[in-house]
């Protein structure tokens, strides 16, 4: 069993401007001098913790961790223009730039998996090798299995609770009355349904329900920009084209993968981790058995830090 590193510190810390009116948060920790990797975290709108830093060896990764345009402690918070995919790339080119890194290993989770895999096709030249967890390939298969229909049979209780804000007349699409609470100019209904779209995610994203998850989900900062920004981006197909990350599976041949991938995801079903795999000759599944979505969750925490040890080995041979 693989455990996490110590917790660190970052080294640097710094707000860079992208488009109007968005400024990020970025930083450094771990080895100056370290394999660059940069930490794409999940949502789109979750914003990254102190904890994400401890994947990595820090003697001998330089580990880059950002907050996604309105997430976490980039600003404005849960701002929603020019907040797209081709954005998010766009921004991760200019980091890398902007630090000096000439490619980096890119690690992500959940949205941050889907993210990792278009900013791959588009900059192959830029990547060591990919770690991803919770695979979500951005089909509206996997948008309606989880607030249409799907996993409200395995949770009908907390699906409940994600009804309530939605008048019965308006459930037949889900993240459209959704999105039109959350984009509101009324605050409590904007409130109310954020903590609602928060909440169902927070108690369906582990095999054994957490908590200290529960709560980080339904905190009003986390729960406005998650809710605000994931339903943004499931309104607009996530900007891409639909299943333009398997269709463009071809610019990931010579890009090495490790797929870590709860066998009970509720969230992101283990299904699309399948099928990427089986489409990228270059990439290792490694079904967590006793898992659900959560990086946090005892197996895929683990998983994920022998996967980037082993990343480590690897890349310091070459």
């Amino acid at each position: 069993m693989h455990v996490l590193y110590p917790a660190i510190s970052p080294y640097h810390q710094f707000e860079l401007d992208v488009t109007p009116p968005h400024t990020l948060y970025v930083e450094e920790s771990g080895s100056p001098d370290g394999i660059p990797v940069v930490f794409l975290h999940g949502g789109p709108g979750s914003g990254c913790e102190p904890y994400h830093r401890q994947f990595f060896n820090p003697e001998l990764y330089r580990i880059i961790l950002f907050d996604q345009r309105g997430a976490g402690r980039s600003t404005p918070h849960a701002e929603l223009e020019n907040n797209t995919t081709q954005d998010l790339v766009a921004d991760m080119e200019l980091i890398r730039e902007q630090l000096g890194i000439k490619q980096w290993l890119v690690f992500g989770g959940s949205w941050g998996s889907s993210l990792a895999l278009i900013y791959t096709q588009t900059h192959p030249q830029q990547v060591l090798g990919l770690v991803l967890r919770g695979i979500f390939l951005c089909r509206q298969k996997e948008i309606d299995w989880f607030y249409q229909y799907g996993a409200s049979r395995l949770f009908p209780d907390v699906w409940e609770a994600f009804l309530k804000p939605v008048p019965a007349a308006e459930r037949d699409d889900m993240v459209s009355a959704y999105y039109q609470r959350l984009t509101s100019d009324d605050e409590f209904s904007r409130m109310q349904a954020a903590k609602a779209w928060a909440l169902w995610e927070g108690r369906t994203a582990s095999l054994i329900s957490s908590q200290n998850l529960i709560d980080h989900f339904g905190s009003a900062h986390t729960a406005l920009s998650l809710a605000r920004i994931e339903c943004h981006y499931f309104m607009h197909q996530s900007f891409l084209q639909e299943n333009q990350i398997l269709d463009n599976i071809d610019k990931l041949k010579d890009i090495p993968g490790i797929i870590v991938q709860g066998r009970y995801d509720v969230i992101c079903p283990m299904e699309s981790a399948w099928e990427l795999h089986k489409a990228w000759p270059g990439s290792m599944l490694r079904i967590i058995p006793n898992a659900g979505h959560a990086a946090s969750e005892t197996g895929i925490r683990s998983e994920l830090v022998r996967s980037c040890d082993q990343f480590a080995l690897d890349l310091n041979r070459k």
